[in-house]
């Protein structure tokens, strides 16, 4: 899975593919979209009109919670609407309301072994959440996806995953960070990048995975150009006090 991944929440109509295949134009390999966005055709179309082999491509797509009793058909549009033969991986979106845990987290389970997805992982759980699935089945997710960012860094959340065997994945780089704080900016300066570029730089150097969004081509480019530096152990530790 790579770290770096384009994110399409909110990505409707036109913009949508635009913004795919800049992203694919860019270097991105990992495209996120989910059942709740309403975009996983735009999505679909754009990854093949891009050029990019599939199998270059890592896509993820997200589970409703509500869909309880509906996975299998709820994974079969999904394919379908993005003109693939299996996920790369498959997330619950978010805890369910109503029901077990583990009853939706055990389909997802078959459903990977019947070979519709490589990997299946969650969304907006607590470690808590994660523990009853593992503790009930013997199965941790593969990935939880959060909101994450400096503003939200907590270590023993990061340690706790990796203790785990999960990979975090965080979303919302930008929204949950003032991309103007002097922490930011200063360190931008320094190595002659935006507050986004370390933003995203920040989380890759903790091995966590990042999921920047845009519609606009510059912003997708300059989210991806980010391989040129690398941020000093003290540089990652002015941003980390960004969370405390």
């Amino acid at each position: 899975m790579p770290l770096l991944g384009f994110g399409t929440w909110q990505a409707h109509g036109e913009s949508a593919h635009r913004s795919v295949m800049a992203a694919l134009e860019a270097g991105y390999r990992l495209i996120d979209t989910a059942t709740a966005y309403g975009n996983e055709d735009l999505v679909g179309q754009a990854i093949a009109d891009s050029g990019v082999p599939r199998e270059d491509i890592f896509v993820t797509t997200k589970l409703p919670a509500e869909r309880i009793g509906r996975e299998q058909r709820t994974i079969g549009e999904s394919l379908r609407m993005l003109g693939i033969d299996q996920l790369d991986l498959w997330l619950i979106h978010w805890p369910p309301s109503r029901g077990n845990l583990v009853d939706i987290w055990r389909t997802m389970i078959e459903i990977r072994d019947a070979g519709q997805t490589r990997t299946i992982g969650v969304s907006n759980y607590s470690l808590g959440q994660i523990d009853e699935l593992i503790a009930a089945t013997g199965e941790a997710p593969a990935v939880n996806q959060i909101k994450w960012g400096p503003r939200l860094y907590d270590e023993a959340l990061v340690q706790g995953h990796r203790e785990r065997g999960v990979a975090l994945e965080g979303y919302s780089p930008f929204k949950t960070t003032r991309l103007g704080d002097p922490a930011l900016t200063t360190i931008a300066d320094a190595h002659n990048v935006t507050p986004a570029q370390v933003v995203v730089r920040w989380h890759i150097q903790h091995g966590i995975v990042v999921i920047p969004k845009s519609v606009t081509p510059a912003r997708i480019r300059s989210n991806a150009d980010v391989f040129g530096f690398e941020l000093t152990d003290d540089e990652m530790s002015s941003i980390d006090a960004m969370g405390h």
